[in-house]
């Protein structure tokens, strides 16, 4: 099964024009990010079939070149944001890599679904494009990772992420829950976490090839 079975099935399901006459009119009259072109990067990187792991973000990054598709990454000579910093400080903590690259493309390559749960935003207003049609959507691709794989290792970082878990079927893939990455959060239980190594056990003992999440260090 590929993404575009997935897309079908949930417009099919789904009217989605709304949403999508809305997403015209702002990339004419308004900076938008991140670029057109990259709006479903997540899913162009990782398969249907190659997901092992999804993280949930919230909405792109709102700033000057940095939201590229990817949850909480970055492109390459954008400022770490904040979260980043301490998911790699925890990283560091947990496996003991240092990564220098605010991009995560080398993850989503890897299998790891970076998926927000909102896919656009306007600059400068964080939640700007909110409730206009993106949370149907990713609600449904999310069921649709659930029913159709197992054994996909669910990261879910602060309350938001987590009301996704009555989307999951727990039986047959393994949720990670904790405090968000932020600043505000980290130190409540995103330290000391082990998300990374947790992750990688639960694969290989389900015969799967860890993630490398080392991978990208220059």
């Amino acid at each position: 099964m590929e993404w575009s079975d997935v897309f079908h099935e949930i417009t099919t399901k789904h009217d989605f024009s709304a949403m999508h006459d809305f997403l015209e009119k702002e990339y004419t009259t308004e900076i938008i990010y991140p670029d057109r072109d990259n709006i479903y990067q997540a899913f162009d990187l990782t398969p249907f079939e190659h997901v092992k792991v999804v993280i949930l973000g919230q909405d792109p990054y709102h700033g000057p070149n940095q939201a590229h598709g990817l949850a909480f990454s970055v492109q390459p000579d954008a400022k770490f944001p904040p979260s980043l910093k301490n998911m790699y400080k925890e990283l560091e903590d947990d496996l003991g890599c240092k990564r220098t690259t605010p991009h995560l493309q080398d993850w989503a390559q890897e299998g790891v679904l970076l998926l927000n749960t909102v896919l656009t935003v306007r600059q400068g207003e964080a939640h700007s494009h909110k409730n206009i049609g993106w949370e149907t959507f990713t609600d449904e691709v999310i069921t649709a990772v659930s029913k159709k794989l197992s054994n996909v290792v669910f990261i879910l970082w602060g309350k938001p992420a987590q009301q996704k878990i009555k989307l999951i079927d727990t039986a047959k893939h393994h949720v990670i829950q904790s405090p968000h990455p932020s600043p505000l959060s980290a130190y409540r239980g995103f330290f000391g976490s082990k998300l990374y190594s947790q992750t990688n056990m639960y694969l290989q003992e389900k015969g799967m090839t860890p993630i490398n999440w080392c991978e990208g260090e220059e």
